[in-house]
């Protein structure tokens, strides 16, 4: 059963049989379909795309932060193994023993906190000099620095008008008198 179809299709459309017509249609239309889907396909990056990444940059970004924390705790505890040297075995020692290792340990916090006092002293006196530099930087700009306004409580202010008032209307009453 050969099917005429519209003029269209051209001579081709009269020898094919009314199945083949439907089936060249569908994959016409398939055909289509797909072409203005990639058509209206803006990028490369479909939602799927998009959500695997973002998936996959969190694992990286975990197993990262995971590395970095170990590191970390690592450094920090060979900073500490410098700094305060091995534990001392208080539990197997004698008398004299626990009397040297005491004295160490006091030695030991004794430097420590000189070398503090020092530092902090230095941190005041850099605090000092930098304060000096930026007034006379200020200075040599014309531009002054705001200086930091005390906070008054709202009440005292009211307290404040209503003793203005009060003496006021003191005045006004005297003036009235005479």
């Amino acid at each position: 059963a050969v099917v005429s179809t519209q003029s269209t299709w051209g001579d081709l459309s009269r020898l094919l049989t009314e199945q083949e017509v439907q089936d060249h249609l569908v994959c016409f239309l398939a055909f289509e379909t797909t072409k203005l889907k990639m058509a209206k396909k803006k990028g490369f990056m479909t939602p799927e795309r998009k959500k695997k990444l973002r998936t996959l940059l969190r694992k990286k970004a975990a197993e990262e932060l995971k590395k970095e924390q170990e590191r970390k705790a690592e450094e920090r505890l060979r900073v500490i193994a410098e700094r305060c040297g091995t534990k001392a075995d208080l539990d197997n020692a004698s008398t004299d023993e626990l009397k040297k290792i005491c004295q160490q340990y006091f030695d030991k916090w004794y430097g420590l906190e000189g070398e503090m006092f020092f530092l902090q002293r230095e941190v005041i006196l850099r605090d000092l000099q930098i304060n000096e530099l930026t007034i006379s930087v200020s200075d040599m700009k014309g531009k002054f620095i705001k200086p930091t306004l005390k906070k008054v409580s709202k009440y005292e202010n009211k307290f404040a008008k209503l003793q203005e008032k009060a003496a006021k209307f003191a005045f006004a009453n005297q003036l009235k008198a005479k």
